[in-house]
């Protein structure tokens, strides 16, 4: 198990099922890495539309967002919680997305502002080592 470094303030993450994916197995068993690993995890449940989302961001002071998405829909929902994020004021928020996601779509994603994509099978040591290495845009 790693930990965050002591006296640290833990990162803020929001993990989120967006639209009518019901598959949650893959955000759950990175929510209970993140949190065995010091971050402070918001997982709000399944079935969440983009504005609840963008809503608990900002009620939660997250540092970061991770949308986790198996459906399909990642090139409509996505472009469109990153828009209302920054609508929101809420640009320094980074956005990670998790799930299945054609290498084709990747380039796109990262161009609208997502700063990582990652696959299934992903390390979950991969994921805390991008966190900790980009740490928080919010509480510098």
């Amino acid at each position: 198990m790693v930990k965050c470094v002591e006296n640290q303030i833990p990162l803020r993450i929001v993990l989120a099922k967006v639209g009518l994916d019901g598959h949650d197995r893959g955000v759950k068993v990175v929510s209970r890495a993140l949190r065995d690993a010091g971050f402070h995890v918001i997982y709000p449940g399944l079935w969440q539309s983009p504005e609840a989302v963008v809503r608990t961001v900002a009620d939660e002071d997250a540092d970061w967002l991770g949308i986790s998405l198996l459906s399909g829909t990642h090139m409509t929902l996505v472009p469109r919680i990153v828009e209302m994020l920054r609508a929101a004021g809420l640009d320094h928020v980074g956005v990670l997305v998790g799930g299945i996601i054609p290498e084709t779509d990747v380039p796109k994603l990262l161009e609208l502002g997502v700063a990582r994509v990652f696959g299934p099978g992903t390390p979950m040591a991969e994921i805390i080592d991008f966190l900790r290495a980009h740490g928080s845009r919010t509480h510098a």
